[in-house]
């Protein structure tokens, strides 16, 4: 999907092959021009709000999963219950991504542009609404509100972008979302939850697997455009955007658990401990790569492939956020009880998670990966026999060890040397 070309070659105004012009004056307004500023706007981060609240319900669900009679006493069952909310939370990513994709080729100060902003903002509310039953009652609201979103703004942009290039590549996309829809709106009205879980997960694979491979359609072509190519500055700071809301969700839901029971020593400590946590990952992830993701994405010969890489090792690190999220959820809930595996999975996989993402972002950067995060990967796996069935104030205690002999590390490496620059893979 990647290409040398950059947005505005490839869609800039220009004649038509009977010599008539292909882009209007009105649809050029429509698009971010080459000299406008590349930062996210107040609209982008105003949309973002929305998602605390949507990733919170994640959460929820996850503790539900490990709190949920026979499911927290297994490592593998709990597995297959967080599955089910995986699946919902790759539907809230896509929804994510596809805005902040649209929102680096359209000017966001346009009329037209905020209310497919704001109408996706109102969509993803009902979506995070309707995560705590999706697979059960609310399961028709989830899969509709999902299919209106993207196949709603993929045919808006089809009907508003008369004339221009871009008129094809939404047109391709909207037979893919088009053909996802079956699946997602099938799966909403069967009753059992396997049959609705493999629909959906065939649903999710056609959306993923469509902006993969260009959304090829027999005889129309593909899109061979990504997005990283001609917006990497814009997507680099979007997504570090998204990093920011989860970890505010960490600190939103440990302080609402605290204020669910007595605020006692223990519970204390086992909050104070989540903030270490939460401060410890911001720390490990602003540490040079995240601060430049989009001079990466610029300096490389192939910022479509880069992208894609980036976009994944972001997914991983939300996904490991929000399980320590839930991790620390469940200390505060029982700080001196004994830790279930399923509840050392969560309070150590977090970290391992989120530590596996940041190894394949410092790749982006640097092309290369520090030692110490395999290492805490490793020492995390390690542990995690040993803490079962310690208080689990004790464990998220040695998870923060780790993240801070990580840190620690990145500080030590940096200390006297002169600023890292981007030297991304070639």
């Amino acid at each position: 999907m990647g290409g040398a070309a950059t947005w505005y070659d490839c869609f800039s105004d220009k004649a038509d092959e009977a010599g008539g012009p292909v882009t209007t004056n009105r649809v050029a307004n429509l698009l971010r021009r080459r000299e406008s500023p590349q930062r996210p706007t107040f609209l982008e981060l105003f949309f973002d709000l929305v998602y605390v609240f949507a990733l919170t319900r994640i959460v929820h669900e996850l503790v539900l999963d490990y709190t949920r009679g026979h499911v927290a006493e297994t490592l593998t069952t709990s597995l297959s219950e967080n599955g089910e909310t995986l699946l919902l939370l790759l539907a809230l990513w896509w929804i994510w991504t596809q805005t902040a994709w649209m929102t680096s080729r359209f000017d966001p100060f346009q009329p037209e542009i905020q209310f497919v902003v704001l109408a996706t903002m109102l969509g993803s509310l009902f979506l995070a609404v309707a995560i705590s039953g999706a697979l059960a009652e609310t399961g028709l609201l989830f899969a509709s509100t999902y299919v209106a979103i993207q196949v709603g703004r993929t045919l808006f942009f089809v009907l508003v972008v008369r004339g221009h290039d871009l008129r094809r590549v939404n047109m391709l996309a909207l037979v893919w979302f088009g053909a996802s829809a079956v699946p997602w709106l099938t799966g909403a009205f069967v009753a059992p939850e396997v049959t609705r879980n493999s629909l959906w997960t065939l649903a999710l694979a056609i959306d993923y697997l469509g902006a993969r491979l260009g959304w090829p359609v027999p005889r129309l072509g593909r899109s061979r455009v990504s997005p990283w190519a001609v917006a990497g500055e814009h997507l680099a700071e979007r997504y570090w955007q998204l990093v920011i809301v989860a970890l505010g969700e960490t600190i939103l839901t440990s302080g609402s658990s605290l204020l669910r029971g007595p605020i006692v020593a223990e519970r204390t400590l086992a909050l104070t401990l989540s903030f270490l946590t939460t401060v410890l990952l911001w720390r490990i992830y602003f540490y040079r790569a995240g601060q430049i993701l989009g001079e990466a994405i610029a300096a490389s010969a192939d910022p479509g492939r880069l992208g894609r890489l980036a976009e994944f090792s972001h997914l991983l690190m939300v996904a490991g956020i929000l399980a320590t999220s839930a991790g620390s959820e469940l200390v505060l809930m029982d700080p001196s009880g004994h830790a279930k595996p399923a509840w050392v999975g969560a309070i150590l996989g977090g970290p391992a998670l989120y530590l596996a993402g940041r190894s394949v972002f410092e790749y982006v950067a640097f092309a290369r990966v520090s030692r110490p995060r395999p290492i805490g990967i490793l020492v995390l796996a390690a542990m995690a026999p040993v803490m079962v069935g310690l208080p689990p104030l004790g464990v998220v205690a040695a998870a923060a060890a780790v993240l801070l002999g990580v840190a620690v590390s990145d500080a030590i490496r940096a200390h006297g040397r002169p600023l890292e620059q981007a030297s991304p893979p070639r």
